[in-house]
């Protein structure tokens, strides 16, 4: 590959290549809540999932209105 310029990335065919440059990962030494937080925001979309279903029945009587 050939770059043309700081912000962009040219391929061998003369193609621009907007995926031709890769951040690099960072790493969060002290994150150690990371599983009670993912379990607290994974019920809390189980929640608004239950909640929008319940709307919906009630709104429309279908599960999901235009497929059920």
């Amino acid at each position: 590959m050939t770059s043309s310029s700081p912000s962009q990335v040219i391929t061998e065919y003369g193609k621009q290549n907007i995926f031709g440059r890769e951040t690099q990962p960072q790493l969060v030494e002290d994150y150690t809540s990371y599983p009670e937080e993912a379990e607290k925001t994974n019920g809390r979309w189980a929640m608004i999932g239950m909640f929008s279903l319940l709307v919906s029945y009630f709104a429309t009587g279908q599960i999901i209105p235009g497929i059920f």
